[in-house]
């Protein structure tokens, strides 16, 4: 007996030390690498770590709501806060893969712009889904219509590895107007219509999954235009000095969002981190690295005059944008990633 009941002590200490070894594990936060999250680590991530002394340890991924699922069925993932896309952000609310935030921990309301704020996610970044292409090879400033024209531009294209702003690519090169983009793409004449329209340039596309690799394809020469993130493409031309265009007429904009895993056990930390990250000064440093919306009502006026002309919020920039349809992309992405991947594998 005596034996027994050491072999439980012995047992339940051990439970107790690893419990405690998982629970002390450092903050982890998950963005899209490159520039992006360059930006993000520079203005928030190391200067909240030199404020507080917590550590902050960085990850990247490339989205998809499979991912926070997996990541979350199999208990503690090693991931605390993630930087997830619009409709990543509702379909894990909804599904209870991440936590309810209490704003008022986070400055309140009103600390952040219109749009910003959601039950389970607080705005990280604002951008569009834009057209860039290589101006030594494209002598006129391209429209979709011409993305998809190869007897006017020869050459390679290159798009996302998803459906997702590609379908709308498609109807807007195919003439529908942007208030109507997502009316007809929620009928299935309009999902055919979409991809008939990318069976025209199937024969020239690459795809790419990483948000870094259509500047890569448009430097090597493999393709002469491709879709791509704003930030970017504006990077390329104003630090790398890349001979590169950028269309903002007819991008698509959304919203990322910082949500909490709700298998974290740093949950306490993550409120610290994302309290620091929605406050007007680090926000006001994110368009130094990424010209970046930025989701901090206050920090618009601390921005560099010189940086705003290249942010997607920008009055010029903003005025023929469609935003995406979250909803629409809730109800249907199950559906339209199934039929994109037999697509893209005919």
């Amino acid at each position: 007996m005596q034996k027994k009941t050491t072999l439980l002590i012995a047992s339940l200490l051990a439970c107790t030390v690893f419990a405690a070894g998982a629970s002390a594990r450092d903050l982890v936060i998950v963005s899209n690498g490159g520039t992006f999250q360059e930006a993000q680590s520079n203005a928030i991530f190391k200067p909240f770590e030199k404020k507080t002394g917590i550590k902050v340890v960085e990850d990247t991924w490339d989205n998809g709501i499979g991912v926070i699922r997996t990541k979350v069925e199999g208990g503690d993932s090693g991931w605390d806060i993630v930087n997830a896309e619009s409709e990543e952000l509702e379909i894990a609310c909804q599904e209870g893969l991440i936590l309810p935030l209490d704003i008022d921990k986070l400055g309140g309301k009103d600390n952040y712009v219109s749009g910003a704020v959601h039950k389970c996610g607080i705005g990280a970044a604002i951008y569009n889904h834009v057209l860039a292409y290589d101006k030594t090879r494209v002598s006129a400033v391209p429209s979709w219509a011409d993305f998809f024209d190869l007897k006017k531009y020869p050459g390679k294209r290159a798009l996302r590895a998803s459906p997702k702003t590609n379908l709308e690519f498609a109807l807007i090169a195919d003439g529908v107007p942007l208030a109507d983009v997502y009316k007809v793409l929620s009928t299935p004449e309009g999902v055919d219509r979409a991809f008939a329209k990318l069976d025209t340039i199937k024969s020239s596309l690459v795809f790419w999954t990483a948000g870094g690799q259509p500047m890569q394809l448009l430097a090597s020469g493999e393709v002469v235009m491709t879709s791509s993130f704003n930030g970017r493409v504006t990077n390329a031309i104003n630090k790398d000095h890349k001979p590169f265009g950028i269309v903002w007429d007819k991008s698509l904009q959304t919203a990322d969002s910082w949500v909490i895993l709700k298998t974290s056990p740093n949950v306490d930390k993550a409120y610290e981190l994302l309290k620091f990250a929605g406050e007007a000064e680090p926000q006001s440093h994110l368009p130094e690295v990424q010209p970046i919306g930025i989701t901090s009502a206050k920090a618009m006026t601390m921005v560099k005059p010189e940086l705003l002309a290249d942010l997607p919020t920008a009055p010029e920039n903003a005025k023929d944008v469609l935003q995406i349809d979250d909803a629409f992309w809730i109800d249907n992405i199950d559906a339209l990633t199934a039929r994109w991947a037999e697509w893209s594998a005919q």
